[in-house]
């Protein structure tokens, strides 16, 4: 008996996300500024920033006041693309009918819900066809080299999607699947049952944020590899489809969409990477086989 006792004690305690204290936003006692807001907002001005650094080197493919347009145009794409993208990508549920669209309160004409950013649901997948959007209008006004202002842009996303997970994280939302024994830092979240689970949205902040930040950074500004257009945003899509192709395997399916794993085998967000996969792929090949711009090139006026 003694033994037995001595055994359960030594079994660590899971963690639990309410212990630790984490607020969702700042109470500001007339409105409470949420930190996924607040993420937003840090990782588009930080990638601001950082474009008006990189547009100083030579041989940049857009000048201040394109980044300026970019500025806007790419924020816009990312509210209304992330939204849109959720909306059509993970609302579905067994239906295969997008809910967002199609739930109308009495009276409504309109479906009210997808305004509702408050309440949470957006999808990177979608934010990204709304910045190449965004990019491609950018693009065309000024007569740029989309390709090449992807490479630029694409460097800079990173920073968003680091905040952003760090929101999801301070949320207790989009948590992982249940943890086997041997992991010690699983946690159980709220609404989440009793079980611990992996906290995949630190996963997602490391990987697709951190670390593939650091690999752009480092291509940028300790190679020539802005000299070969597309082989930085490749490379970008290449690290993210493939880390949240790993991560989705720790990630919890969206409760609408667990049905749709099942069947399919894969999550819709694996299955949202393997286009972005293909391209990246496609992006660096091109990029490698073609000869590389001279140092020499002019920046735009």
């Amino acid at each position: 008996m003694l033994s037995l006792l001595a055994a359960a004690s030594a079994v660590p305690q899971p963690l639990h996300w309410a212990d630790l204290g984490l607020k969702r936003g700042l109470d500001l006692g007339f409105f409470t500024l949420r930190y996924y807001s607040l993420a937003y907002l840090a990782g588009i001005l930080l990638a601001y920033w950082h474009t008006l650094k990189m547009i100083r080197q030579p041989g940049a493919p857009m000048a201040q006041r394109h980044a300026d347009d970019l500025f806007f145009w790419c924020t816009m794409g990312v509210i209304l693309g992330g939204r849109l993208g959720y909306a059509a990508f993970y609302t579905g549920g067994a239906s295969g009918v997008p809910s967002l669209f199609t739930h109308f309160t009495p009276g409504e004409r309109v479906s009210w819900d997808l305004l509702r950013l408050w309440d949470g649901g957006m999808s990177f997948h979608g934010g990204l066809i709304g910045v190449l959007v965004a990019i491609a209008w950018v693009s065309w006004r000024g007569g740029l080299s989309f390709v090449r202002v992807c490479d630029y842009i694409g460097v800079c996303t990173p920073f968003g999607l680091f905040f952003g997970r760090l929101a999801n994280f301070i949320n207790g939302e989009l948590w992982g699947r249940v943890a086997g024994s041997g992991v010690r830092w699983a946690m159980v979240f709220p609404g989440a049952g009793d079980l611990p689970r992996h906290p995949s949205q630190l996963y997602e902040a490391g990987l697709e944020g951190l670390a593939m930040g650091v690999l752009l950074l480092v291509l940028f500004w300790k190679t020539r590899a802005r000299w070969r257009p597309g082989l930085l945003a490749g490379s970008g899509l290449m690290w993210y489809g493939c880390s949240r192709f790993f991560i989705e395997y720790f990630r919890e399916p969206d409760a609408q969409l667990q049905d749709f794993a099942a069947r399919t085998g894969l999550s819709m967000g694996q299955w949202l990477t393997v286009p972005m996969i293909l391209i990246g792929l496609a992006l660096v090949l091109r990029a490698l086989a073609r000869p590389e711009l001279g140092k020499a090139a002019p920046a735009a006026a």
